[in-house]
């Protein structure tokens, strides 16, 4: 089986509004490592984007679902429930940042738990609108689209948008946006375009995703908080990314000294498995009345065993630390690269959740060019990367937490070769 006659068929069965970044066709996966159709191995510095923080096929992860395997597969948390669902609620209650009880509810998609944070915000407020952030991604269902600040590719061609969102720009200083800049242009938002009394909720992501990779500031997530105590509104946190040791904490708010209202969580909750929640202030998330939350697949047995195998081996080894460890060495190694590579203008990302972004020196603007440039050199030689940023200048790094050392080792090699190639060229 070639991949080549597998993209042929593709062309002509799938819709080409699902992009591949790569023609690969994967055979099988461990660990950090995928083999594709032809045999072909390659190291993977993706996870299924941030999906498999634990690995390829965990043997906890895949022994866990065995097991439940062996018991059922569906009945519908709404009409059968179970007590996995009940104390993987109680599990992350605990875990997420907040001295107050929390409630937590289970659906199956990233997108899905951003709409259900919404409605809960809305139901609880009583009040329509929302704040997002220019470059941030939280999903192509339309409110997760309506809240996303990137036209390209996610929003161009499907017409109106959902009212009631507005944006307002994300702190980051390598563009030339300060903290006191998104401040003022949220005040500037509240005085002609909405009333604060009409705004349910602010949503960030503690460090932006498809934006770049930019970590929001301590003092801009203070500042937010303090907005929405301040003017009524909910705090959403948008962990969907950061979630799960991938920042060297097992949520990114940690990093912070405020706690969100409401957080909302999916791909590495699970391992691979499809599985998202959503978990905020116990009154908050008694708002809506029976019924109004929930979904046929939502809170599946299967990926729910998965879940309490990910936080097992999350605890036992270590993944907060390791993705410290990590992250250092990967930023060291790309750092020695920088000292001659005037391409790269800047290293950045807490724990294993790092960035490296490019631009083209003589006009001193991103270059996307540079950025493709490399991940191809890096696919060709076996190792697969995501870009990614509003300009497209960005390569973002996600290899799962449990990579082996030598394979980091070969990882870092390839990826110094394959940047330093396109910089000679």
């Amino acid at each position: 089986m070639k991949n080549s006659a597998i993209s042929e068929r593709k062309n002509q069965s799938i819709s080409r509004g699902v992009g591949m970044t790569t023609q690969i066709y994967a055979d099988r996966a461990e660990n950090s490592e995928i083999w594709d159709v032809e045999g072909r191995r390659y190291i993977d510095f993706s996870s299924g984007i941030a999906v498999v923080n634990t690995g390829h096929r965990h043997p906890k992860v895949i022994e866990a679902v065995k097991a439940q395997l062996d018991r059922f597969t569906h009945t519908c948390h709404q009409v059968v429930p179970y007590e996995s669902y009940v104390r993987l609620a109680e599990r992350l209650n605990g875990m997420l940042p907040g001295k107050f009880e929390k409630k937590t509810i289970f659906v199956t998609t990233g997108a899905e738990a951003v709409e259900n944070a919404v409605k809960i915000a809305r139901n609880a407020t009583g009040r329509p609108a929302v704040i997002a952030f220019a470059g941030g991604f939280h999903g192509r269902t339309f409110m997760g689209m309506a809240l996303t600040g990137k036209v390209v590719p996610y929003k161009v061609g499907f017409g109106a948008m959902p009212a009631d969102v507005f944006h307002a720009p994300f702190p980051v200083a390598l563009h030339g946006i300060s903290v006191a800049d998104s401040l003022a242009a949220l005040d500037r938002l509240f005085k002609a375009d909405v009333d604060p009394a009409r705004v349910a909720a602010i949503i960030v992501e503690p460090v932006q995703g498809e934006g770049g990779f930019y970590e929001a500031p301590r003092e801009f997530m203070t500042a937010l908080r303090k907005i929405c105590d301040q003017h009524g509104m909910l705090l959403i946190a948008d962990e969907v990314q950061t979630g799960f040791a991938r920042t060297g904490k097992m949520f990114a708010m940690d990093h912070h000294e405020v706690a969100p209202d409401i957080t909302t969580m999916a791909k590495s909750l699970a391992g691979g498995f499809p599985l998202s929640a959503v978990t905020g202030r116990a009154e908050i998330m008694d708002a809506p009345n029976p019924g109004g939350l929930g979904g046929t697949y939502g809170g599946s047995p299967i990926g729910v065993a998965a879940a309490h195998a990910v936080l097992d081996v999350i605890e036992e080894e270590n993944l907060c630390d390791r993705a410290n460890t990590l992250g250092n060495r990967l930023k060291q190694r790309l750092q020695s690269i920088r000292d001659d590579t005037p391409e790269i203008v800047d290293i950045r990302g807490p724990g294993f959740m790092n960035a490296v972004e490019f631009n083209e020196v003589k006009k001193g603007l991103p270059s996307a060019e540079i950025a493709n440039a490399v991940r191809l050199k890096a696919l060709d030689k076996g190792l697969i990367l995501l870009t990614c940023g509003v300009y497209g200048n960005v390569i973002r790094f996600l290899a799962p937490i449990t990579i082996q050392d030598g394979v980091m080792n070969e990882a870092l090699d390839i990826l110094e070769s394959s940047i330093r190639e396109v910089w000679a060229a």
